[in-house]
């Protein structure tokens, strides 16, 4: 079964991230939106362990979010894909699940 993860916490406020990455099953997709894209930033202390887990699992940021907090996609850890609202809904009907993280 695929399961699309959502995180929608910074990783410097709460442990959502660590929780998901620590229990979803390899091959899973993680969303990162709201103050979750945070985490997908280069140059902090968690973009090591997102980079790692980009081994096991596809990350995407919502883009509306990115640009919302004024932070540049340009500064995403590579390998992180960017979508749109649009994107959102088509990640949720390709998976069989939807777990979000609080």
């Amino acid at each position: 079964m695929s399961v699309l993860h959502t995180v929608n916490k910074s990783p410097f406020e709460r442990n959502a991230l660590e929780s998901c990455l620590r229990l979803a099953k390899a091959g899973s997709s993680i969303l990162l939106f709201e103050d979750g894209v945070i985490a997908a930033m280069q140059n902090t202390k968690f973009s090591e362990r997102i980079a790692q887990a980009m081994h096991d699992f596809s990350f995407y940021v919502m883009g509306p979010d990115v640009k919302a907090r004024g932070l540049g996609e340009d500064k995403l850890i590579n390998g992180i894909q960017v979508v749109d609202y649009n994107g959102f809904v088509d990640l949720a009907t390709e998976h069989d699940a939807v777990q979000s993280w609080l």
